[in-house]
């Protein structure tokens, strides 16, 4: 059975920075595979076309350049947020405000987005705040094997799936897809 829409895929891969000779940014086995809805919007647009028509036990390896993923590194994406927004019951949530935190917050349309701490700049009041994808800028090679395609379940077009798999915290790194599938990063999921 070929990869095309309403078919349940099931995929093992490697996914690396840039290339095959860069990090290794995740791993979905044979025994935790990725697994989704094809054609539902989960995914990478380009990463499903990559992967449309194969078949149980094809192998795969492609790019996805930048731009094709996560985007590129934008500098407007990164903003001064004052430190008042921080402040739950009278008090600045110093814990969580340190270089690295990734911080769920809400644009300005009310939409989710996750946020990491740049820097605090306390003498000014503001929070630095990096908004680009975590994967914004880099190339994506994945390399793997179709495990399995079958047709859908009723309930699974109408509701859909988990698509994620373990090597990424039981999903995609925020915890789940959640509200904003752009928020994720990993699985080559979500957009």
């Amino acid at each position: 059975m070929k990869i095309e829409k309403n078919k349940v895929v099931a995929l093992s891969y490697t996914l690396y920075k840039n290339d095959e000779k860069g990090e290794v940014l995740e791993v979905c086995t044979a025994d935790k595979p990725l697994q989704f809805v094809f054609a539902k919007e989960q995914l990478l647009p380009k990463f499903e076309e990559n992967i449309a028509n194969l078949e149980e036990g094809d192998d795969f390896d492609f790019v996805l350049e930048s731009k094709e993923a996560y985007g590129e590194h934008v500098d407007d994406a990164i903003v001064d947020v004052p430190l008042e927004v921080f402040t739950m019951n009278g008090v600045v949530q110093k814990d969580i405000l340190f270089p690295g935190s990734q911080i769920p917050m809400r644009d300005n349309t009310g939409r989710p987005i996750t946020g990491v701490v740049v820097r605090v700049d306390e003498p000014n009041a503001v929070v630095i705040m990096d908004f680009n994808h975590p994967l914004a800028g880099i190339d994506l090679y994945f390399t793997g094997k179709v495990e399995s395609v079958r047709e859908a379940t009723e309930e699974e077009l109408t509701q859909g799936m988990n698509h994620s798999c373990d090597s990424c915290g039981g999903s995609c790194e925020s915890g789940s897809c959640g509200e904003d599938e752009s928020d994720c990063g990993c699985c080559g999921s979500c957009h």
